[in-house]
């Protein structure tokens, strides 16, 4: 089994660039991760085809939801984020349900985009001051995905730093800087920029940075086959 030497605090923290894009994410208030994930629904444009296909005027459409015209223009054209309230309001209106706003037309994408600047990176778990791992999700924005797409960076960590974990499925990993040790049923691979590694991701399996800046990689898991 390979092992590694103890590093010192500032070098255990991984990566510069993890934690400055944790420290973004951290800025961030609550409010404004809401409003910029309900944007990426489209629900400024639901709401006008709705209006339009039931041939409704906004001026209309304001005296059965008591909202202004000028406000609901506003959600149209997406300047504005509508409440929970306010689509409940309006879709009692067109007597459709909530998820007309969410699930329908999404389901039917079959191409979707996530920008760089709209992830956010988080660490393996919210828990620990050490991760192993910090990782973003590549394709969040997608319905009914078959497989689940992640950007990770691997932290230098010593042996015992690192648990072993298991999740349904299977696992690829292909990794773009550094040396990444992956430990699959307690065995060691040590793997460098451009090596890739699959496995059942059901048994016991861990990661860690190997080399002086970590690593970094792309991570791939997959349901399993029924």
């Amino acid at each position: 089994m390979l092992t590694k030497d103890r590093f010192s605090e500032d070098e255990q923290c991984g990566p510069p660039f993890s934690i400055a894009k944790i420290s973004l994410a951290m800025e961030e208030s609550s409010e404004q991760t809401i409003e910029r994930v309900l944007a990426t629904y489209d629900l400024g444009q639901k709401l006008r085809d709705l209006r339009l296909r039931k041939k409704i005027a906004l001026v209309d459409l304001g005296k059965h939801t008591g909202l202004s015209a000028s406000m609901l223009s506003q959600l149209e054209t997406g300047k504005m984020i509508p409440t929970l309230p306010t689509l409940a309001r309006i879709a009692m209106v067109f007597d459709v349900g909530l998820d007309y706003f969410f699930d329908d037309r999404r389901r039917r994408k079959a191409f979707t985009i996530v920008r760089k600047a709209e992830r956010i990176q988080f660490p393996e778990r919210p828990d620990t001051a050490l991760p192993c791992y910090y990782f973003e999700c590549l394709a969040f924005s997608a319905q009914d995905k078959s497989l689940q797409a992640y950007l990770a960076e691997f932290p230098v960590r010593a042996v015992d730093e690192c648990r072993a974990h298991v999740h349904e499925g299977a696992e690829f990993i292909f990794v773009t800087e550094g040396t990444l040790l992956v430990q699959c049923d307690g065995v060691d691979h040590a793997l460098e920029a451009g090596d890739s590694a699959y496995f059942d991701s059901s048994e016991p399996h861990s990661y860690r940075g190997a080399s002086g800046a970590g690593a970094r990689a792309l991570v791939i898991t997959t349901p399993p086959v029924l």
